[in-house]
């Protein structure tokens, strides 16, 4: 007997698409975030800054503290709060970024631990130096 497509079972409904003036457009066909189901979803931020939509600087330090920026107001747009982010990934074109990269995000949220993984990666859009995204509770 043929087995049933799981995807078939499943209603997705009540998706919410997020846009933030204080965060960069999308580069591409994407949201900034999708809620479902009570959990935020963002995409993956740069360093773009919001007004301009070019990177902020060259840096590292910089670009890491615009994507906490840029993070942090798709949050707020969703109604959530940097206390209920549950999980990061930090993807970083040069590992060697990772101490200025770790305490920008550990100066950004506190002393809320949330699961992480951080990934060396080729290149990034727009030649940025890191980008995050994040899951988020809303519950």
């Amino acid at each position: 007997m043929p087995r049933k497509k799981r995807i078939e079972e499943i209603k997705v409904t009540n998706l919410s698409y997020i846009h933030s003036e204080q965060a960069p457009k999308a580069v591409g066909a994407y949201s900034q975030a999708i809620v479902c189901q009570g959990m935020l979803y963002t995409s993956g931020q740069i360093g773009l800054d919001p007004e301009s939509g070019k990177m902020v600087a060259d840096d590292v330090e910089s670009q890491a503290k615009q994507v906490v920026d840029n993070l942090t107001a798709v949050i707020a747009a969703a109604g959530g709060s940097l206390k209920q982010i549950l999980k990061v990934t930090i993807f970083l074109q040069d590992m060697a970024d990772f101490p200025v990269v770790n305490q920008i995000y550990a100066d950004w949220l506190g002393e809320h631990r949330p699961a992480r993984s951080t990934v060396a990666v080729a290149a990034l859009p727009l030649a940025a130096k890191v980008e995050m995204d994040c899951i988020v509770s809303l519950a």
